[in-house]
């Protein structure tokens, strides 16, 4: 049993908790990820770890309630237990393999959005803490959607947030944010764009225009976990991989973008009834709940 902290609600639809797991803590490292199971009937959910402090044995986790399974974790208060918390999993970041030489020549961009501001947010923090300055984009559709600012101002080189409606800072998405610092005369030698599959597709075909390298990371797309399921199989360049065990970070200008948007819908109608089925209880009589 994993043991649940804290739990704190961080924007209108974001949850984070941080969970007592002294092996994981151990050896996690920024763009791993989890595999967090609720109870013995809970399905197995892949999670980025968005955090961790190796001294106090803990990591961190931040989801948005989607389905069913992420919908029961707001069931679970600080003081409860997840039955299963497996991990690290996953490749770490690139970041990790350039030498401290390289890292200090690079100047650094980080664009997310949605939940995806959570695991871009230990990258950043594991270049601040070897004193190496990055500029960080933060979008969302709304004011009321947006987290981590703060944690964020404490380790980037600048920070710019925009929203798609205008309703706090700049108005627009991070494509038109990284197109006017290019503008200004900005220049980055490597980024790392984390958040929903459109907004990565767009950065990435922005950042191409700049002959900025890019990594995205394809959590989006992983289901099981472990590379069993074969749901998370995309095309980088002229080959296959698995987001959740060839990744999940990979080269985003190599993307076959279109097959991945269309992969990530292929479980949308099961998971549309079984949130049905979760809601109505036993009220649901089955059918699509549109008549």
């Amino acid at each position: 049993m994993f043991k649940i902290l804290q739990k704190t609600q961080l924007s209108a639809v974001v949850w984070e908790m941080v969970v007592e797991a002294p092996l994981l803590a151990a050896h996690a490292q920024p763009g791993q990820f989890l595999i967090v199971r609720k109870d013995e009937e809970g399905e197995r959910i892949p999670l980025t770890i968005c955090d961790y402090d190796r001294e106090k044995g803990t990591v961190t986790i931040v989801f948005q309630p989607v389905g069913v399974s992420t919908s029961k974790y707001l069931e679970l208060n600080a003081g409860d237990s997840f039955t299963d918390v497996v991990g690290p999993l996953g490749r770490p970041s690139d970041l990790l393999e350039m030498s401290d030489e390289e890292l200090k020549s690079k100047k650094f961009l980080f664009v997310c959005g949605g939940v995806g501001t959570a695991p871009v947010y230990p990258q950043v923090k594991w270049l601040h803490e070897r004193g190496i300055s990055a500029d960080v984009i933060i979008g969302c559709r709304t004011k009321d959607l947006l987290f981590y600012e703060d944690r964020m101002r404490e380790v980037a080189g600048n920070l710019y947030i925009t929203t798609d409606d205008g309703s706090y800072m700049h108005k627009g998405v991070v494509t038109t944010v990284i197109d006017e610092l290019i503008e200004e005369g900005k220049t980055y030698d490597h980024c790392v764009c984390i958040g929903p599959m459109i907004m990565m597709k767009f950065c990435t075909l922005t950042t191409k225009k700049y002959n900025i390298p890019t990594i995205v990371s394809m959590n989006p797309i992983m289901v099981d976990g472990t590379g069993m399921c074969g749901a998370c199989r995309l095309t980088v360049g002229d080959e296959v991989k698995f987001a959740c065990v060839d990744g999940p970070e990979f080269d985003g200008h190599l993307i076959n973008w279109t097959e991945c948007m269309k992969r990530s819908q292929m479980y949308k109608t099961e998971e549309g009834k079984a949130m049905l089925r979760y809601q109505e209880g036993a009220t649901h009589e089955g059918g699509c709940g549109n008549c």
